[in-house]
């Protein structure tokens, strides 16, 4: 099994969905673009969000044990996704990359 680096590479935020159905909430996210983290086989990465985790850990997964090819090409390095969080008024995206470098 391989490690799995994941970059945060765009945070969006829909501020007219928010305004018209998200009760108020002073803190929703703690990523910020660039952040990298590597995940370690199945272990969620430490102070990575649990909610985007349930999202990304099945592409993660896939990664580590050498799968990839994605929806029959859909990247164009197949052993990679580009995933986003499930929060549909401020989503994540996520570049999923396979490493060389073996799971501890």
């Amino acid at each position: 099994m391989k490690k799995v680096r994941i970059t945060v590479m765009r945070i969006s935020e829909y501020r007219d969905l928010m305004a018209r159905y998200e009760n108020p909430i002073e803190h929703a996210c703690d990523m910020k673009e660039g952040m990298i983290f590597t995940a370690n086989g199945r272990e969620r990465p430490e102070g990575f969000c649990e909610s985007a985790w349930e999202t990304v850990s099945p592409f993660v997964m896939t990664l580590a044990h050498g799968g990839g090819n994605f929806y029959d090409g859909w990247m164009k390095n197949e052993k990679s996704a580009m995933i986003s969080c499930n929060d549909g008024f401020r989503p994540v995206s996520f570049l999923l990359e396979a490493l060389e470098e073996d799971a501890e």
